[in-house]
């Protein structure tokens, strides 16, 4: 299917015509995906400053890694969805917006970082793996989710 007809098919959706007639339910989607943001972003700073060993030292990391996980997993899904709904009421303008492709690959970038590399590496336990690696790790995935968040909000700017 080519992408600019799916983003058509997405802006005279049920979807789309329901985010824009309904501004108090945009208002809400809106608050669910800031929301979700503010979550994967806090949990994602958490665990990657905790590799880093600047904060939380006294916390073995693989408890901080496990606690963290499952947050990031529920707000990746918040921020989909919401994501989702919010594309459709401008999703023709979303197409021609460099800023929104520029997220869209750095997403996947962090979704394939995070599932295909990072957490499957720190599944073996902080200590197996050295410590230039771990933090080379977390580097790289702040700076790939860094990366998301600042095209994020050059959307809004464009």
């Amino acid at each position: 299917m080519d992408t600019l007809a799916f983003f058509q098919w997405l802006d005279t959706s049920l979807l789309a015509d329901i985010s824009k007639a309904y501004g108090g339910v945009f208002a809400i989607v809106q608050t669910v995906h800031l929301g979700s943001m503010a979550l994967l972003g806090g949990m994602l700073l958490l665990l990657n400053l905790r590799l880093l060993g600047v904060v939380m030292t006294d916390v073995h990391a693989d408890t901080i890694v496990a606690g963290s996980r499952r947050w990031i997993g529920w707000a990746l899904v918040g921020m989909t969805l919401s994501g989702i709904y919010m594309a459709s009421a401008v999703a023709i303008k979303l197409y021609y917006n460099d800023f929104f492709w520029s997220k869209m690959a750095g997403f996947a970038m962090g979704l394939a970082f995070l599932y295909g590399l990072k957490f499957p590496l720190l599944k073996q336990g902080v200590d197996e793996i050295g410590v230039w690696t771990v933090r080379l790790v977390a580097l790289a995935s702040l700076t790939i989710w860094f990366s998301v968040a600042a095209s994020g909000r050059g959307i809004g700017f464009s």
